[in-house]
């Protein structure tokens, strides 16, 4: 079984280190966060990428803010319309999630989602200010099973209905997704419903 060695993404003198949350929105201005999340350059709203160099990485993440109303897991935390409004900054939702086609680790996945559960709500608070209490994500079943993410203890919240946030219409326009989040934090339904 290979070990996970610790890795840097190096641009001029400075340097990001592995595991980093690097603000996406910084890209064009910084050539050193670019480096280290340009495929986060294209998400909206609050967005960050783990740092990778990818000559040497296993995987990259990348992690936005939660889309705005999603009635499946409002119903799973509890939330209103008022109080969605108030606190859906304290979501974040993993966008991406790569781990690289050579790299061959047994329980590679499970355990980078094990780790960044814990890093993600920290280098939130840094970048943005304020906690992180709900990660969630969606797998297209037509294509994965997801079976990283719930051995990583990350929860089968259901099924999306397969409409996209800006549809027309309400019927399926795109395959349906099966959603899953995880909780930081024991009590995340008491903070999200302040």
């Amino acid at each position: 079984m290979a070990t996970l060695r610790s890795l840097s993404a190096e641009a001029g003198q400075r340097r990001i280190a592995p595991g980093t949350i690097v603000d996406a929105g910084s890209c064009r201005r910084d050539p050193v966060a670019a480096g280290a999340a340009q495929s986060a350059e294209s998400i909206s709203g609050a967005r960050a990428a783990r740092a990778c160099d990818p000559r040497q990485s296993c995987e990259c993440l990348a992690w936005s803010s939660a889309p705005r109303h999603l009635k499946l897991r409002d119903r799973y935390i509890g939330w209103n319309d008022e109080t969605r409004e108030r606190n859906v900054h304290l979501l974040a939702y993993n966008t991406r999630f790569l781990i690289l086609p050579w790299v061959r680790v047994d329980h590679l996945a499970s355990r980078i989602l094990g780790c960044m559960a814990k890093r993600v709500p920290q280098d939130w608070q840094r970048l943005y200010a304020h906690p992180i209490y709900w990660l969630e994500t969606f797998v297209d079943t037509a294509r994965f099973r997801g079976t990283c993410y719930r051995a990583a203890n990350w929860q089968v919240i259901g099924e999306t209905t397969g409409r996209g946030h800006r549809a027309p219409t309400f019927e399926q326009t795109r395959s349906a997704k099966q959603m899953l989040g995880l909780p930081p934090n024991a009590k995340f339904r008491e903070l999200l419903q302040q």
